[in-house]
């Protein structure tokens, strides 16, 4: 798929790696976000700027979609302007968002009935695996078309999987940030009661991060937390919106998440606290 056109529309923390890594695969991305002046260095390495996602998405093969909110995709992809309003037989559609699993369902059967393809493929592995090229990457559409854009899914990915049907790659990236958000209060409560105790929250971590506690948070967003740096990597408050979804995924499977619940509970406290736009290791501020 080497001559393959592509179109990225969302240009935040990580998708603005991904492009890097499109671009520096010789590959024509031709990008798309709200405000232009966050495009700028992308447009200076030699992506294609367009003013709608209907214009980003006009000539090009393969359509990314990355944004904040299911409400964010729904409009990208069904607004006057958005993709399917000027949308071509044969396209594949491929959405990064963390999102619903229902949404997936609906953006599947709508490229299917204007005879496109869909995938659902959130990542996983923050601002690191973005700029490394190193993201977990959960698919959900037809086996046949995940094949296809493996090849491209791999450029800035490392474990592509494919998970089954439209929405399954949403529904995995559920399980995802279920594991996460109990995992960071033990990573955020370790390192509490290491300070607390007296001892050296880095050479507790040096024990702690080869062992049996290791996780990819405690790898990489404790030292951070240490360093009291609480930039995103992931927002707060776009992990509170996948706990929402998550819990009500949840409620309708009458599944029911006591861990998930007191994690939503607090990452929403950090939001009324004015720490939405700092990365999921701010939670370190509720033990401060």
């Amino acid at each position: 798929m080497e001559k393959t056109k592509l179109a990225f529309i969302g240009t935040g923390v990580m998708g603005s790696s991904i492009i890097s890594h499109l671009l520096n695969a010789n590959y024509e991305v031709t990008v798309y976000t709200r405000t232009k002046e966050k495009a700028k260095q992308l447009i200076e390495k030699g992506a294609l700027w367009a003013e709608t996602a209907r214009e980003a998405a006009g000539s090009s093969d393969v359509i990314f979609t990355m944004a904040g909110y299911p409400a964010d995709v729904e409009s990208i992809y069904f607004d006057e302007l958005g993709i399917f309003s000027g949308s071509r037989e044969g396209q594949i559609v491929i959405d990064m968002t963390t999102s619903s699993p229902a949404l997936a369902i609906k953006i599947a059967k709508e490229a299917s009935a204007r005879k496109m393809n869909s995938i659902d493929a959130p990542v996983s592995g923050g601002d690191v695996g973005a700029k490394n090229g190193t993201l977990s990457i959960m698919c959900g559409g037809e086996k046949e078309i995940f094949e296809k854009v493996s090849p491209i899914l791999a450029i800035f990915g490392k474990d592509i999987v494919y998970q089954g049907v439209a929405g399954a790659g949403q529904h995995t990236k559920m399980c995802n940030q279920i594991a996460i958000a109990t995992n960071m209060i033990g990573v955020c409560e370790a390192l509490a009661y290491a300070v607390k105790a007296g001892l050296e929250p880095e050479t507790v971590l040096k024990s702690i991060s080869s062992g049996a506690a290791g996780s990819w948070s405690l790898s990489n967003l404790a030292p951070r937390i240490l360093k009291e740096d609480f930039e995103p990597g992931f927002y707060v408050k776009h992990f509170l919106k996948d706990m929402n979804i998550a819990l009500e995924e949840a409620s309708n499977m009458d599944l029911k998440l006591p861990g998930l619940e007191l994690a939503r509970e607090m990452y929403a406290q950090l939001v009324e606290k004015g720490y939405g736009d700092k990365g999921t290791q701010a939670l370190y501020k509720s033990y401060q």
